[in-house]
């Protein structure tokens, strides 16, 4: 899943892709180089953000999905938590829901099941302004876990069929290092829940934390080695800013585990 956030405060890449045209170009070249969903946010959820108004991300959003509508030929998912901005993501072309609350808003289950449109359903402790403030577990593993299998049931229960619900541990919304490091050993335990897993670690601020790069754009080779790990560990979809290089080190660790090459 290849990350295009067209927002101006993304931590990694704000501002890039605020422009619609460029926005296009940069969804067109992750499908050239391999993506399998190109994944659209026009409202940032890096620690402190602040949301932006549903017209707001509506009105970036529908520009560069209506214009990607009939060239791409993979699916766009919208990156939202508010049933106005999914709806409109939708009948503009979006074909998957990424909701980082897992569906909290009831009306965002309603409209998934009645467009019959798979949802991504994320952990997250307290919300994007508060969640990095002191993030506390008893068991952070057991926890998520639970959730997740709550959320995918209540999801499954607003008539959502099975096949369309993917989970997200939340890497880095509402952990700290050691949280994420955690999860990410205990990644093989998520797919026991009987739903697929989407796991995004690329550029976040645990690799730098452990690695010392502060600039997020430096820190591709720390994503790499998290991404062959989460690969390993039994990650169906991996969300990165670095589609071609994260192809290569998925296809890498594909072949070691299975000695298959295509």
């Amino acid at each position: 899943m290849g990350i295009l956030n067209i927002t101006s405060d993304s931590f990694s890449d704000g501002g890039d892709f605020l422009d619609p045209s460029k926005a296009v170009e940069r969804a067109l070249e992750m499908a050239e180089q391999g993506a399998a969903i190109v994944d659209i946010g026009a409202q940032s959820t890096r620690p402190g953000a602040a949301a932006a108004p549903a017209a707001e991300q509506i009105k970036r959003a529908v520009a560069v999905i209506e214009k990607l509508t009939g060239q791409i030929r993979i699916p766009i998912s919208i990156d939202a938590n508010d049933p106005e901005v999914a709806l409109a993501a939708v009948e503009a072309g979006a074909s998957i829901l990424n909701d980082i609350t897992a569906l909290a808003d009831p009306r965002m289950a309603v409209l998934a099941a009645e467009k019959k449109v798979p949802v991504i359903l994320m952990h997250m402790q307290g919300t994007p302004q508060t969640m990095q403030i002191n993030p506390q577990y008893k068991d952070v593993t057991a926890e998520v876990l639970a959730f997740l299998r709550d959320r995918a049931q209540y999801a499954e229960s607003m008539g959502i069929a099975k096949e369309n619900i993917f989970v997200d541990p939340g890497i880095g919304f509402g952990k700290t290092t050691a949280h994420n490091l955690q999860l990410l050993r205990d990644l093989n335990r998520f797919s026991r829940l009987g739903y697929r897993v989407l796991v995004g670690v690329s550029r976040k601020r645990f690799i730098g934390q452990i690695t010392g790069r502060q600039a997020p754009k430096e820190r591709g080779w720390g994503t790499a080695a998290a991404a062959a790990l989460a690969a390993a560990g039994g990650a169906d979809i991996l969300r990165v800013h670095d589609v071609r290089e994260m192809l290569d080190v998925v296809k890498i660790t594909h072949a070691i585990l299975t000695g298959f090459v295509q």
